[in-house]
Parts: C-alpha cells; structure tokens; sequence
C-alpha cells in the first residue's frame, strides 16, 4: 500500500523557513505585503483569495486586496499593475487568471515586473527557471511539487522522471525544475503516443493532465513516486488527474487530492512574498 505525501507537513515545513526571514524583515521594520489583483468576482477565484489571505495572516505577511470591476479596461487595468509595481510598500503582486475575456493577459504579464511576480508568471521569472538563474520565481504549483518531493527525502538525483502536461504553470516548468535535481526527465503531452508505455517506466511521476482520474493502473508501475497536481470534481467530490485508488495498490507513494499539492502551493506563495521582501530590502 502506497505511502499517502500528505502537503500539511510540507506546508508547515515552509511556514517554519518563512517565519525566519519575517522575524529578521520584522527587526528592520519591514512587513511583506502581497496584492492580490482580482478582476469580478469570480466564486473559485475569491476562494482562492480567501485560501491565500488566511494563509499569509498565520505567517505575518500583510495583504492589500484590490478588487476590480469585470468590465475593467485594458488600460486601466495594465495602469493597476504598473502603480503595483511602483509601490515599495507592496513586495508581491498576485494577479488571479484567468481574467475576463476582454483582457488581455499577456499584456498582463508584460506589464507586471519580475522581481514582484510571487507566482512566476512573467518572461521574466520563467526565464529564470529555464536558465537557472533565480533573480525571479518558479510558479507555486510547480514549485510545490518540488517541494513534496524535498520534504520525504525523495532524491531526484539519476532518477527517471515523466511529467504529464506541458503547461508554462505546471508541466514546463516543472520539468526544469526536475533537471535542475539531476532528473531525466520525459514530457508527455496530448499528442504522444501509447502514453502508458512511457510513464510506466518513471521513478517520479507528475500528473498535470487536467482530467479527473486520467492516469489509472494502466499507467502505473511498483515503486514509483506520483505526484498529482490535478484538481477537478467529479460527481460533486474533488479528484486529482490520477485515479487515487487504483493507484494505492500499485505505487510506493502518493500525493493525495485534496491534501497534497494543493495545500503546499499556498504556502510557497507565501514564501514567494517573504522572500521577495527580502531581496527588496535586505541586500
């Protein structure tokens, strides 16, 4: 039976890493402060603002909400950004996606500056993970997995390992993340085939497909760990992109859904913004 990586540990886990740089930012009269940028009022949007906002207030970092009209202007919402971006009180900006179908988000993602982008959405930050060079942030969920796999001592030094999906939030981003731990890593997407074949022979598995139960016994081998980013409902309960319970039988590990990636990415957000306060303040 398959060993459940639960996120809760990993979670507190970071939490114990930010409250060390806060008490330092706090020593210096500094508070990291993320804005998240909300465009309507979205239910599964608010809930993740809900979800991010009560995580920052356990740690200590301030929030500035900034709630906007679903019939905002391109301009005026590119003009939001750049007076984010000016403000030296605010350290992370979070813009919410996807935005309405009016707005442009990539212009979005021009406009808001790299050193505040807290979830990696920016040619700048990805920039950055593809390259190795740091000055930005990886996104959350692909950092989160990363993470997992950190906190049970899972080395992915040599190890074989398939990601599904090919995303910039998840599957692309990961997948360097991945190389940069000495993995070989394989991408499978939509289009590759006899997909069961390839992902049979990993060590590490991570499952972005973004279909509920995609990934069943068929897909799965004895010994590896599996990482499920997905987060769907089906029948009114939440589950991931792996079929949870065909797989328990079969792999040595397991994040689950809910309880595993989901709850780790809001913490590295978390991280994200205490740390980009202090690279604004402290060097």
């Amino acid at each position: 039976m398959a060993i459940e990586l639960k996120g809760a540990p990993v979670a507190e886990a970071i939490n114990i890493r930010s409250q060390a740089l806060l008490t330092e930012l706090s020593e210096r009269g500094v508070t990291p402060t993320l804005a998240i940028v909300r465009v309507g009022e979205r239910a599964d949007d608010i809930a993740y603002e809900n979800g991010a906002v009560k995580r920052c207030e356990k740690v200590g970092v301030a929030v500035l909400r900034v709630s906007l009209p679903e019939n905002i202007l391109q301009t005026e919402l590119d003009n939001k950004i750049i007076e984010l971006n000016s403000d030296c009180t605010v350290h992370g900006v979070l813009v919410l996606m996807p935005l309405p179908k009016h707005l442009d988000g990539e212009a979005v993602r021009r406009a808001l500056s790299p050193e505040k982008d807290v979830d990696g959405i920016t040619d700048g930050s990805l920039a950055g993970v593809f390259t190795g060079n740091r000055n930005g942030f990886s996104p959350c969920t692909a950092q989160a997995c990363i993470e997992i796999l950190d906190h049970y001592d899972f080395d992915c030094k040599g190890k074989s390992a398939v990601v599904i999906g090919r995303s910039l939030v998840v599957g692309k981003p990961v997948s360097m993340l991945l190389l940069a731990k000495n993995a070989t890593v394989t991408v499978c997407h939509t289009r590759t085939v006899n997909m069961s074949s390839v992902t049979k022979n990993a060590e590490i598995l991570i499952v972005a497909a973004g279909k509920a139960r995609a990934v069943g016994a068929e897909f799965l081998s004895n010994n590896q760990v599996v990482i499920d980013v997905g987060i769907n409902f089906s029948e009114g309960v939440m589950c991931g992109d792996v079929d949870f319970e065909a797989a328990l039988p079969i792999v040595s590990a397991i994040s689950p859904v809910p309880g595993g990636v989901g709850t780790v990415t809001t913490s590295v957000l978390v991280n994200h913004v205490v740390e980009a306060a202090r690279r604004q303040n402290l060097n």
